[in-house]
């Protein structure tokens, strides 16, 4: 563990803290968790954000989520009857099942990802 420095400041010594630079890559899904975490479990969002790990995490849950989505999606999209044919002679009712699916994999990767 890295040792801690101190700066003198009139009468005070105050910490030299640094937070490591861990490049966000995350989108929707890791700013949902943020909003979650701060809203509803602070203490672990200042628990991840003092030990730097909170982009870390954040990066993590949005890659995951994705990924989860990626895979659901076609066996969704099977179950629903969404096909090629489908798109090809009535586009609207394939859009609409493709955002069903979509929406029921989203549901799913909500309550075991993002809102836990």
């Amino acid at each position: 563990m890295k040792e801690l420095t101190y700066t003198k400041h009139g009468d005070y010594y105050l910490p030299n803290l640094t937070y490591p630079a861990t490049k966000p890559t995350y989108s929707k899904y890791g700013m949902m968790r943020e909003d979650y975490l701060k809203q509803y479990n602070p203490g672990l969002w200042n628990r991840l954000m003092l030990c730097g790990k909170l982009t870390e995490h954040l990066n993590e849950i949005d890659n995951t989520a994705r990924e989860r989505i990626e895979l659901m999606m076609p066996e969704l999209m099977k179950s629903a009857g969404a096909t090629e044919e489908l798109n090809r002679t009535n586009p609207l009712k394939w859009v609409g099942l493709l955002n069903t699916c979509k929406s029921h994999a989203e549901e799913s990767v909500f309550a075991e990802l993002v809102y836990c």
